[in-house]
C-alpha cells in the first residue's frame, strides 16, 4: 500500500508553490518565526563567508560523496574547521594569549573497503600557524586549508594514512537557513545562529588512501554557522541531516535532543530544484530511530537508520557504513557519529545522499 507523503497534507496552494518555485513561491513558503535572540540582519557575501571572531562558536563544514574514475569506487568525505573564542583571555595584551582556538576534522569513508579514516588538528590562532580571515573564507590550520574564490572553493587536508585535495563549484544560489539566515536552535531567544548552506556543489579532485591516489568527481554540501549560544541547558546533542537529492533539491533537517531522547527543538528546510524554499517550523520534523549500532571502541550506541518526517515527505535515512564514529577527544574533546548516508523516500526509492551527524550520545555535548 502506498503511504501518502507529508506534502499531501499541506494546503494545496502552498503545495503548488513548493513545486512551481519562483520568487512568489519563496515569499509564500518560508515560514518565519517571531522570536530570535540574535538581531536579524542581511548576510553579505563574500564577507560572511569569513570568520566572525566576536562570536563564541563558528564552523565551516563540507561533506560529500564521490566516485573514482572507471572503477566507480565510492567514497564519502567530511572536512570541518571550527573556531572558538576564549572569553577569559580577551583582555590580555600578550600576543601569546590564546584568544581564538582553531580546530579541524577530516574524514574519509571508503565504502567498498568498509572503513572510516579520520584525523584532527588544533592550534591557537596566530603566528602563521592558524588563521581564519574575516574578509572571505580563507582558513589555515598548519598544513590544512580551506579557501574560497568567487564561486569556487579549494580544500587541502593531508594526513598520514589518507588525504583530501578537492575543489568545489557552486551550481545553485546560497540557501539561507531559518529566517533569512537566522536559525532558531532552542526555546529561548538566545539559542540561535547565523546559518547558511551551499548544497549541490560539484566536487572534483583527488583522494589518497595509503599509497593509492584516486581522481574523483561527485557532489558536496557546505554549511557555515556562527553563534553566541547554541544549546539549551536541557539539550545533550543533536541529530542533523544535509541531503543532496538526485533531482537537484536540497533537504536539511535537525533536532536538538534532550537526555530523555525527546526534541528540545527541531527545524530545517526543503528547497526544490526550481528554487522554491520551505522553511520548517518547530514540530514539523520528527526523528524516529529504526536500527542501532554499538561502537566496539567506545561502547556508544547510535541509531544508524532513521525515519525522518518532514513537511515534504517521510524519509528513511540509512548509513552506508555503520562504523562512522569519530573520536575527536584530542581536539574538540567529543566523540560523535558523522557519516555518508542514503536518503530513501516514502515509496522506497533512493532519491539522494548526504551526511548524517549525531552528537551527544557518548556524553552530553558542551560547546
Amino acid at each position: 500500500m502506498k503511504r501518502p507523503s507529508a506534502a499531501s497534507f499541506l494546503p494545496s496552494p502552498l503545495r503548488r508553490r513548493l513545486l512551481q518555485g519562483g520568487a512568489a513561491g519563496l515569499a509564500v513558503l518560508t515560514r518565519l518565526q517571531a522570536a530570535y535572540g540574535l538581531p536579524a540582519q542581511a548576510l553579505a557575501f563574500p564577507r560572511d563567508r569569513g570568520s566572525h571572531p566576536d562570536f563564541r562558536t563558528e564552523w565551516w563544514y563540507i561533506t560529500g560523496e564521490c566516485t573514482a574514475g572507471a572503477t566507480a569506487r565510492r567514497f564519502g568525505f567530511q572536512l570541518t574547521f571550527f573556531r572558538s573564542r576564549i572569553e577569559e583571555t580577551q583582555g590580555m595584551r600578550s600576543s601569546f594569549a590564546a584568544k581564538q582556538l582553531l580546530f579541524a576534522h577530516a574524514a574519509m569513508t571508503d565504502v567498498d573497503g568498509k572503513k572510516l579514516w579520520h584525523d584532527q588538528r588544533i592550534a591557537r590562532s596566530g603566528f602563521g600557524v592558524a588563521e581564519a580571515s574575516e574578509q572571505d573564507m580563507d582558513i589555515k590550520l598548519r598544513d590544512w586549508s580551506l579557501h574560497a574564490s568567487g564561486k569556487r572553493y579549494a580544500a587541502e587536508l593531508p594526513s598520514a594514512d589518507f588525504g583530501l585535495q578537492l575543489q568545489f563549484a557552486e551550481t545553485q544560489p546560497v540557501l539561507l537557513q531559518g529566517r533569512n539566515g537566522l536559525s532558531r536552535k532552542g526555546p529561548e531567544e538566545k539559542q540561535a545562529s547565523y546559518y547558511y548552506s551551499q548544497p549541490q556543489l560539484s566536487a572534483t579532485g583527488a583522494l589518497r588512501l595509503k599509497d593509492n591516489s584516486f581522481t574523483v568527481t561527485g557532489k558536496a554540501w557546505l554549511d557555515h554557522e556562527w553563534s553566541q549560544e547554541l544549546l539549551h541547558p536541557s539539550a545533550t546533542g543533536w541529530d542533523w541531516i544535509g541531503m543532496n537529492l538526485d533531482d537537484g533539491s536540497a533537504l536539511t533537517a535537525f533536532r536538538l535532543r534532550s537526555k530523555y531522547g525527546g526534541a528540545v527543538w527541531d527545524g530545517g528546510s526543503f528547497r526544490s530544484a526550481a528554487g522554491a524554499l520551505y522553511t520548517f517550523t518547530r514540530g514539523e520534523v520528527i526523528f524516529k530511530p529504526v536500527r542501532f549500532w554499538t561502537s566496539p571502541l567506545t561502547r556508544t550506541t547510535y541509531p544508524v537508520e532513521w525515519m525522518v518526517r518532514t513537511p515534504g515527505d517521510f524519509y528513511t535515512v540509512r548509513a552506508v557504513l555503520d562504523n562512522q564514529e569519530l573520536d575527536s577527544r584530542q581536539s574538540t574533546g567529543s566523540i560523535y557519529w558523522e557519516g555518508l548516508s542514503e536518503l530513501i523516500d516514502s515509496n522506497g526509492r533512493r532519491v539522494g545522499s548526504g551526511y548524517l551527524e549525531m552528537t551527544g550520545y557518548a556524553s552530553p555535548l558542551r560547546l
